[in-house]
C-alpha cells in the first residue's frame, strides 16, 4: 500500500513539473454547466420546547481559608540578590 502511494507522489510531481516547464499543457476545450433541478412542496419542521425557568444571583459568603507556613530546612542557602 505504502508503495503505490509513493508512486502516486512521483507521477503527480513528474505532471507538476511537466507542467511548470512548459512540456505539457492542459485546456479546456468544453465548459461545464451544472444540471437543472426542479424543486416543488415539502415543509420545513416546527419546534416548541418547554424548558426550566433558572434563575442565577449572587451572595454574600465568607469562607475561612486555611493558613500554609513555608519553612526551609536547617542549612539549606538562601537566595538574596546580588548587589
Amino acid at each position: 500500500m505504502r508503495t503505490i502511494y509513493s508512486m502516486l507522489g512521483v507521477v503527480a510531481l513528474v505532471i507538476a513539473a511537466l507542467l511548470t516547464f512548459g512540456f505539457m499543457s492542459i485546456d479546456q476545450t468544453r465548459p461545464a454547466i451544472a444540471p437543472s433541478v426542479t424543486v416543488s412542496g415539502g415543509q420545513a419542521p416546527a419546534f416548541r420546547a418547554d424548558v426550566a425557568n433558572v434563575q442565577v444571583g449572587t451572595e454574600q459568603k465568607v469562607i475561612e481559608v486555611p493558613k500554609v507556613e513555608v519553612q526551609k530546612p536547617a542549612g539549606a542557602p538562601t537566595n538574596t540578590p546580588a548587589q
